[in-house]
């Protein structure tokens, strides 16, 4: 208030040449409370005292002419309903304001407070600045930054704010030419990203930092390979998917990792669909300490369930999974509840106390090679735990139930694939006898999931090598933990039960051009500092995996990532037969029998032979199953 007392008196002394006549200052006497309290409460209206000095803005700004609008129309307002009556009334002349005094008022006015809160901005940050840089002062590293975007922006506005972490922004690099000779808060964009190295030399760069969060991850393989050849580190800003409050914390500027090389474009989600599907329901997660599980849980979190069941065998894994949650959405009730889902009394016991409405299944045993050697539990996990936890949420009135299954379901070569087909398979059939939406979501692997290639390789490079490589044409699809889950939730939401909705996981990579990537990002030369050796195809891999079985016909849906498999679905008590034989040979631990109940549920499953190769033929020269997925006709 002190701001507007003083701008509405030092209006009235320009007005005036600084010489206003005494019955002037009489006036300014008598109005200056009201106007001033006037104007406070407009922009207290306006929500202009609750501004963050801090975060001030173009849109705070805004708000805040916006309220000086206003004020300055209701003070024209008051001097002509005023002076209309000044004569009739001779007193109401002493709180007719000229227009100029109004005028200048509604400048002063704008500038003071904006001007205020920006000081106020200024000098925070520079008392900020100087605790920060108390101690031994740090050289600087001139750093070329590859983005003058959305990411460019934020970072620049955090290196002004951190000299402790040794950065200094010498320029940008930017592919986009209406921003080249522009300068983003103070930095040059110098030029396009493959002037990178003649640019770097010029202006005396020591590293790159790559400032595109979303880009894909071609590009940055790009930009590391120029940043390479220039013998210059290169580093990253979080992707989307790390950016939770969209601010970049300099703290988790990193190299560049392999999930970056393999990035895709931004996953859209429908997030009203997901949320009406989950906001304020009673939520299972089976699995929830694993990779998936635990991700899924995460995400399901963020859309304000009312209440988050956390199922889970490994006492370690649901301790932290529960933890994280508990500390990252301390308002959200998360039950631990330590279950195997092939422990029917157990998971009865569990459906009757909480009544969920919506179920998500990802317990499972997923090790390919482990399941050859131990075949029934296969069987029991994979096939009667999936049997288990569906027919408790047909039995319950559970509203939805979505299935996490795998590619290695399609055409399987494996005892896993095949135990994961015949639970689809479970799932499939029994949608078309319940009230309960069942959907079943397919997709290849995970970059970073406990046990998967990715770690394995980064251990044995930590150890100097070798990195050992099934085969020279083995080739996986890929995605982010983070990706696969959003689109779980979203094929989740789409379906009407029975579907079978597969994610298009991008273009397959050859497990040997990803060993060869991550003894890259090591700063290490493949073949000559780390050796890749080939150690042959183990029991049950494929060469090449698949999304689509062919008579399933998959279609496009509303979702451009997610496609659904059309297939007819199992007799019932067909179902209930293979399930029985199924339970035989499991039970007596018999893997000859547990084979042959396999192939007999699921006839395209072919084992390997004895070599450990399997008897699929080669794929094509260019593998794109999604494409070809695309291109079946829709029955």
């Amino acid at each position: 208030m002190g701001v507007l007392s003083l701008a509405f008196s030092l209006a009235f002394f320009i007005r005036f040449d600084w010489r206003p006549p005494t019955d002037m200052l009489g006036r300014l006497a008598l109005t200056v409370p009201y106007v001033v309290l006037g104007q406070y409460l407009l922009l207290w209206l306006f929500g202009v005292p609750k501004f963050s000095w801090r975060y001030i803005g173009i849109r705070e700004v805004w708000r805040i002419l916006a309220a000086a609008v206003v004020a300055t129309m209701v003070l024209v307002w008051s001097r002509v309903a005023l002076g209309a009556f000044q004569d009739t009334y001779p007193y109401l002349r002493h709180g007719v304001v000229p227009l100029g005094v109004i005028a200048t008022n509604f400048v002063l006015t704008l500038l003071g407070i904006a001007g205020v809160r920006v000081l106020r901005r200024i000098l925070g940050e520079h008392l900020e600045t100087s605790r920060r840089v108390r101690g031994p002062k740090r050289e600087l590293v001139p750093t070329m930054m590859v983005g003058a975007g959305q990411g460019g922006v934020m970072m620049t506005k955090e290196l002004a704010n951190r000299p402790d972490l040794g950065l200094r922004a010498v320029g940008f690099l930017d592919d986009d030419p209406s921003k080249v000779g522009t300068v983003v808060n103070g930095v040059p964009v110098l030029g396009p990203s493959d002037r990178l190295a003649e640019l770097c030399e010029e202006h005396g760069a020591k590293q790159v930092l790559i400032t595109m969060a979303s880009a894909p991850g071609e590009t940055i393989r790009r930009i590391a390979s120029l940043a390479e050849s220039a013998d210059l580190p290169v580093q990253i800003i979080p992707g989307l998917f790390e950016i939770a409050d969209g601010r970049v914390a300099l703290e988790r500027i990193r190299p560049v990792a392999i999930e970056d090389l393999l990035r895709r474009e931004p996953v859209q989600l429908d997030v009203d669909a997901i949320a009406e599907d989950l906001r304020e329901r009673v939520v299972l997660v089976t699995g929830a300490g694993g990779s998936i599980g635990s991700e899924i849980c995460r995400q399901i979190a963020s859309f304000e369930p009312n209440r988050l069941l956390l199922v889970e065998r490994s006492e370690n894994n649901l301790f932290q999974i529960h933890r994280e949650l508990a500390a990252t959405h301390p308002s959200l009730e998360v039950t631990p509840l330590i279950a195997d889902v092939t422990d029917l009394p157990r998971m009865s016991e569990l459906f009757a106390e909480y009544g969920p409405s919506a179920v998500f299944h990802a317990a499972a045993h997923k090790h390919v090679p482990m399941m050859e050697w131990n075949a029934a539990e296969a069987i029991k996990n994979n096939v009667f735990g999936t049997r288990t936890v569906a027919d408790l949420a047909h039995e319950r009135g559970v509203e939805s139930f979505v299935m996490i299954s795998t590619d290695k379901a399609v055409n399987p070569t494996s005892v896993m694939g095949a135990s994961k087909r015949v639970a689809e398979m479970y799932v499939q059939a029994l949608a078309g006898r319940s009230e309960t939406r069942f959907v079943t979501v397919r997709f290849g692997n995970v970059l970073g999931s406990a046990g998967s290639v990715i770690p394995i390789f980064k251990e044995q490079i930590a150890k100097g090598g070798p990195v050992t490589v099934t085969h020279p044409e083995m080739q996986r699809y890929f995605m982010t933990i983070p990706e696969a889950c959003q689109l779980v939730l979203q094929a989740g939401s789409m379906g009407a039960g029975g579907e079978i909705f597969i994610l298009d996981m991008g273009d397959p990579v050859k497990i040997v051009d990803l060993a060869r990537d991550l003894i890259q990002l090591s700063g290490l030369e493949p073949d000559v500092d780390v050796a890749i050796e080939f150690s042959g195809v183990r029991p049950g891999e494929k060469l090449f995996e698949e999304l689509c079985i062919d008579a399933e016909n998959a279609e496009k849906t509303g979702h451009p990532n997610i496609y659904v498999g059309r297939r007819p679905a199992a007799e019932w008590d067909q179902m209930l037969d293979s399930l029985s034989s199924l339970k035989d040979a499991a039970s007596v631990a018999n893997r000859a029998r547990v084979v042959a109940s396999l192939q007999r549920c699921v006839p395209e499953y072919v084992e390997p032979d004895a070599g450990g190769e399997s008897s699929p033929s080669p794929p094509p020269s260019e593998p794109t199953p999604i494409a070809l997925v695309r291109a079946h006709p829709v029955e």
